[in-house]
């Protein structure tokens, strides 16, 4: 299927063309589901790459292993890993999503396993009565909200991307947003797990093993298999929405209250266009009437044939170094999913005010572009690496919230002198803040924050610097090292890790645990090494490297100099060193 388009320089077509499309792709779920993380040149599963569902890894690499197998049991899994062990083989878990940024999934070399848990997807029993559920690791968020829902019961606070596997969202400490109850963070609400380790199964659990366990709940994938998970629960409830957008003048002042007043707060911030929209999210009367749901736009399958013109687009604003083409593209964006409430329909299929009240399980998380199983890229996930769509780079941050009002002021100071820089953001739904409290997890959140998740545009070629790139590391640089903010684990550049391991007051008892589940380190690889202090390596110095974030300049040909990028000072973070266009200084 072919789309005419008129010259891209005319943009506003196409972001009315998207705008139009995306308010037709409601009631679609046709879609091509991504493809399996793991290829192998051989029907024995052997002869292996893996990447994750963007395509590639920082470093543009794809990794490769011998062999991979699909255990379907804890029995087989017990027997593959203990094999391996006994030949001293190198192992690593993988999920069927791989949303990992970061190459936690590798193995060192060509020669080691892959170990997935595709098949390990099977919920194994709901307790009614103590409010449990017990699933294997592979099961994804999306059958854990419904198998619950079922049973009249809810996992309260959970990512908004369904696309995740339990093990997965344990691995890199994934979460949703509240400051209420245990927090937003999934492995919060772990009460046992089974593990299955070189140094054999383990049965964790919170009266018995609590050393342990708040070891394992965030793992980073490298104490073995994640083989059960038991989840705390709660009776199911209701939930309204409304989204109010307001001017962001106050943002620093309102960001701690507002986490505190409403259960499910987040926020959207347009920080370009100075615009914040607070999400107004709690519980409702169990009486209400519910026919509330969620299908957050950005989430739904899109006409690849339309993705494909959306980034010729921005390709081309980038080329011509259109910022103020950029700014127009993002407030027609943001109106659209303003005018769609971002995907919140109160009956199931068309929006028609706010509130939006709806049971949890249907307004929790989305992801329809995951839905279909037909073969023909006509629609994908915006993401897809199969067909020209977004390519984009991640920063996610936790910044205390004691120290949240500071950084925000800072990025608005930011604004105030490069008032176009951040238009770019606009275009893949601003900066999204999420609540987050204190965990006892070894490796999780150490105080309560707010997580600030930034994407932004990645050229093709990693040599080709970004349209005020320069604005864009500093935030990144600021929140990292100016007001100590905490890395996700599962997104980010190598930049963000630089150090992070030594702003965990645990970080020792976790190493311990480690050291007694794995002690050879065959669930380790050289990235977990590095990001966990044990060896150098996070920092890549060569031509071009902080274009891609694998470094922080110190040279101007860590940037493009050819192009008229070099390294310099922050504007408003002096200590920052970032690649700015000569003639920006």
């Amino acid at each position: 299927m072919a789309i005419l388009l008129p010259p891209l320089k005319n943009t506003v077509f196409i972001q009315l063309l998207r705008s139009k499309l995306l308010l037709l792709l409601v009631l679609t779920v046709c879609c091509t589901p991504p493809e399996d993380p793991i290829k192998c040149s051989s029907s024995q599963n052997s002869n292996c790459t893996i990447t994750n569902s963007y395509g590639v890894f920082p470093d543009r690499s794809i990794c490769r292993a011998a062999k991979v197998v699909f255990p379907t049991t804890e029995e087989e899994l017990i027997s593959v890993v203990s094999t391996a062990a006994m030949a001293k083989t190198k192992m690593k878990v993988v999920t069927h999503s791989s949303h990992s940024i970061p190459k936690l999934v590798c193995v060192d070399g060509k020669d080691g396993l892959l170990i997935s848990t595709k098949y390990l997807n099977k919920t194994l029993k709901i307790d009614k009565e103590s409010m449990t559920m017990t699933v294997q690791s592979g099961v994804m968020l999306k059958q854990i909200i419904e198998d619950a829902a079922e049973a009249g019961l809810a996992l309260p606070y959970a990512p908004y991307w369904w696309g995740l596997t339990i093990g997965g969202m344990l691995g890199t400490g994934a979460h949703g947003s509240t400051l209420w109850g245990k927090g937003s963070s999934v492995h919060d609400y772990v009460v046992e797990m089974r593990i299955v380790s070189p140094a054999g199964v383990r049965v964790l659990d919170q009266d018995h093993h609590s050393h342990d366990l708040n070891a394992a709940r965030v793992s980073l994938g490298v104490l073995g298999v994640v083989s059960q998970v038991t989840l705390k629960l709660e009776s199911l409830f209701k939930r309204s929405i409304t989204y109010l957008t307001k001017d962001d003048e106050d943002l620093g002042d309102k960001v701690g209250e507002f986490g505190r007043q409403h259960e499910f707060a987040d926020i959207i911030w347009y920080p370009s266009q100075r615009k914040v929209v607070y999400r107004l999210d709690d519980r409702a009367p169990s009486n209400a009437t519910a026919n509330g749901a969620y299908d957050f736009i950005p989430f739904q399958p899109t006409l690849s044939a339309l993705l494909a013109a959306i980034r010729i687009t921005e390709e081309t604003q980038e080329a011509l170094r259109d910022a103020t083409g950029k700014c127009i593209n993002g407030q027609l964006t943001t109106f659209t999913l303003q005018t769609t409430a971002y995907g919140l329909t109160n009956n199931g299929i068309i929006f028609t005010g706010y509130p939006v009240i709806g049971n949890h399980n249907r307004v929790q998380a989305s992801g329809s572009c995951l839905n279909s199983l037909q073969d023909s890229l006509i629609t994908a996930c915006s993401w897809d690496p199969r067909i020209k769509g977004e390519f984009f780079h991640q920063s996610a941050f936790s910044v205390s919230l004691s120290m949240a009002k500071s950084f925000i002021q800072d990025v608005q100071k930011l604004v105030d002198l490069e008032p176009k820089a951040l238009c770019g953001l606009d275009l893949y739904n601003g900066i999204l803040m999420r609540y987050i409290t204190a965990s006892s997890a070894y490796l999780g959140k150490e105080e309560d924050a707010i997580d600030f998740d930034i994407t932004y545009y990645r050229s093709k070629d990693s040599m080709t610097p970004r349209l005020h790139e320069d604005i864009l590391e500093e935030i990144e640089q600021m929140a990292l090292f100016k007001y100590g903010a905490l890395p996700h684990w599962g997104k980010n550049r190598n930049l963000a890790f630089i150090g992070a391991i030594n702003k965990y007051k645990n970080a020792t008892q976790f190493l311990n645990v480690k050291d007694t589940y794995d002690p050879n380190g065959l669930f380790s690889n050289e990235w977990t090494d590095q990001i966990l202090g044990l060896r150098d390596g996070v920092t890549i110095l060569k031509k071009g490297c902080a274009l891609e974030g694998l470094c922080i300049c110190s040279q101007d040909f860590h940037c493009a100099p050819d192009k008229g990028y070099v390294c310099s000072p922050g504007k408003v973070y002096k200590d920052a060193r970032v690649c700015a266009r000569k003639s920006n200084n």
